[in-house]
């Protein structure tokens, strides 16, 4: 039953609340030991979206069905709530980087340099070993069937005669040292022959085909070598007009070039060193031999499987076509997917340290799937509801088919509100969370044109003391969330404060620096010469190289770290305030009334057990907002 005039509900719906009281528990962003971290806690058994928009309004966020709020003056790490107006978004350099790479990576263009984080690892054994398949890290087909089709025989057997000339050149190396024109402790590098391109000949020679600078290495080697009084005597003992012959490059050039013809030339090629350069020409009505090496057998693709470790990605082999990828993102309510769960596993494993056994289905569940928003869909011919519907939501990452990260959010009347998000950690290069991130503000903009109330991204607490919450007021212009009068505040006023002291009235700064502005603004207009002071606006500047990272929500809300420890206590400032709870209503049993009638329907009840339930009933009221309790259901369990 409920008292004469009672509603608990919003569009027809019911928010109802068990009331967990004060809460202590270990901080997980300053690792500090005790119990530091104190927060409300609610356990929401339903609650609609516009009630749960409201409660972010107010500083709450939820782990699964458990809503909490920092309380700030206690708590050693207070944590403000962040959010971004997405029109008015402006991308960073950075952010724009993070694009352009999933943009490359998606057409088969990016260079992947980090052989731990790529999932473009190249493990060409996979090749040799069955060279009629694909190597599965890249997606290139094998060498030996890309010489079988025909369409780049010509390219691997010019790679080939490059190969063959540096070894020339290294026999030549060798030559020299043998008979005492270089130092046999030098350690001289691998020649490197490349292919003159086309506006090279027009500089030099129109038969100029191929070049190795060679030369100047070795000339700095002996050099150095001779610095440090590490050559042989007899370097380059031979002398001109009674004087030793200077170690340049040149001269080695033409003491390589003179080695290789005593061995014999390559066929269709003339050797010759030219300013350093010890350069391949072709040779008058002769053709250059590409074909010394037999085509499409074992042997030839071993020959080219040092080139194919070096060069397996798809910026270096560029005569093999790109692989593109196909993205889909994909929108899908709030539920249990297998293929999700063991993505999560894999990346609390390997992302943050989780032990296997600690990382259970159930307490994902708690954690990611469960939720008490209750589903709004979409009404047909209105511009109040996006065509997803209000509630909670993962947000699906899928590459050609694989799921690589998921977004956990809530979409509510005025906010994508962004609660977590998990990807796999074979594709750490990507920078997952700072593309997710633009991708859901990218979602707010589109969205607004199917719900115009809907223009903010909510991307949850912001601790200015904890690196890896940075990241965060990156994403500008951001505003955090006055703890006291749950105002907006501009990040960039607040910030220098912040960097003083962890814990800000930020509406009162905000304010003082507004009329403080004011005046100065109206004094220069007055006729003065000095300008306004803007150091705050320099500060808000300078945290454009602060650390950032991927994934967002780091540990934050998982039920799992907080210690339900409760905390009764009243403070003076609770007492101090009062607020009339009569008119709450209360779910006792399945019935439902308000405070004020418990006696008149229950008859005589412990005068105890009513002055604790008004004095959690005032605490109630002071957390969540004399409106939000007006119509909540506050249920006794």
């Amino acid at each position: 039953m409920m008292g004469d005039g009672a509603s608990s509900s919003r569009g027809g719906e019911e928010t109802v609340v068990i009331d967990h009281g004060r809460r202590r528990s270990s901080c997980g962003y300053c690792r500090s030991t005790g119990y530091t971290s104190i927060s409300h806690g609610l356990w929401a058994q339903s609650i609609t979206a516009d009630d749960y928009q409201d409660l972010l309004d107010r500083g709450w966020r939820r782990s699964g069905c458990f809503l909490y709020k920092p309380e700030m003056e206690r708590t050693c790490c207070p944590s403000y709530t962040i959010r971004l107006k997405a029109h008015d978004f402006v991308p960073s350099k950075e952010q724009i980087r993070v694009h352009k790479k999933m943009e490359r990576f998606l057409h088969g263009t990016l260079n992947v340099r980090s052989s731990n984080q790529s999932e473009e690892k190249v493990n060409c054994t996979k090749c040799s070993n069955n060279s009629t398949n694909e190597c599965a890290a890249t997606g290139l087909r094998s060498p030996l069937k890309e010489l079988a089709s025909g369409k780049t025989e010509k390219k691997f057997k010019e790679v080939d005669l490059l190969h063959r000339l540096s070894k020339r050149i290294d026999d030549a190396v060798s030559a020299c040292i043998e008979r005492g024109e270089f130092s046999s402790t030098a350690k001289f590098p691998e020649a490197v022959v490349k292919k003159v391109k086309l506006q090279g000949k027009r500089k030099f020679m129109e038969d100029l085909l191929y070049s190795s600078n060679a030369a100047f290495q070795i000339a700095a080697l002996l050099r150095r070598a001779e610095a440090e009084g590490n050559t042989d005597p007899c370097v380059f003992n031979a002398s001109q007009n009674g004087r030793s012959l200077e170690v340049t490059p040149n001269l080695i050039a033409e003491k390589l070039a003179s080695s290789i013809k005593e061995v014999g030339e390559p066929s269709g090629l003339l050797v010759k060193g030219c300013n350093g350069h010890l350069n391949f020409y072709s040779l008058p009505n002769q053709s250059v031999d590409l074909v010394s090496a037999p085509v499409a057998t074992e042997a030839y693709v071993q020959t080219f499987e040092g080139v194919i470790k070096k060069n397996c990605s798809y910026d270096n082999i560029s005569y093999l076509p790109p692989k593109k990828r196909k993205l889909e993102i994909r929108m899908k309510k709030s539920s249990f997917d297998p293929e999700e769960f063991a993505l999560y596993k894999r990346y609390q494993i390997q992302v943050h340290g989780d032990l296997p056994e600690k990382v259970t289905e159930s307490s994902y569940r708690r954690f990611l799937v469960d939720t008490p928003i209750i589903f709004v869909p979409a009404a047909t011919g209105t511009k109040s509801v996006p065509p997803c519907g209000f509630g909670s939501f993962h947000q699906q990452y899928v590459i050609d088919g694989k799921l690589v990260a998921v977004g956990v959010v809530d979409i509510l009347p005025r906010c994508l509100s962004s609660k977590y998000l998990f990807w796999d950690p074979d594709l750490a290069f990507l920078s997952l969370g700072k593309y997710s991130a633009l991708q859901e503000i990218n979602w707010v903009k589109e969205t607004q044109l199917f719900c115009p109330s809907l223009h903010f991204y909510y991307l949850g607490y912001y601790i200015h003391s904890c690196s890896k919450m940075r990241y965060k007021a990156a994403y500008r212009p951001s505003e955090l969330l006055c703890p006291l009068r749950y105002e907006w505040v501009p990040f960039n006023i607040v910030k220098c404060l912040l960097d003083k002291k962890p814990y800000v009235v930020l509406s009162d700064f905000a304010n003082q620096q507004n009329e403080a502005l004011s005046s100065e603004v109206s004094y220069f207009s007055n006729g003065t010469s000095s300008c306004p002071d803007s150091n705050y606006h320099n500060e808000a500047s300078s945290d454009e190289n602060e650390e950032v990272i991927a994934d967002r929500e780091v540990g934050e809300e998982d039920e799992d770290d907080k210690t339900d420890t409760e905390d009764t206590t009243v403070s003076l400032q609770d007492k101090l305030q009062v607020f009339d709870v009569s008119s709450i209503v209360i779910d006792l049993n399945g019935s439902r009334l308000r405070f004020k009638d418990l006696q008149q329907v229950f008859g005589p009840i412990n005068k105890n057990f009513i002055r604790e339930l008004e004095l959690q009933l005032q605490r109630f009221v002071r957390v969540v907002g004399r409106e939000l309790s007006s119509h909540l259901i506050y249920s006794l369990g």
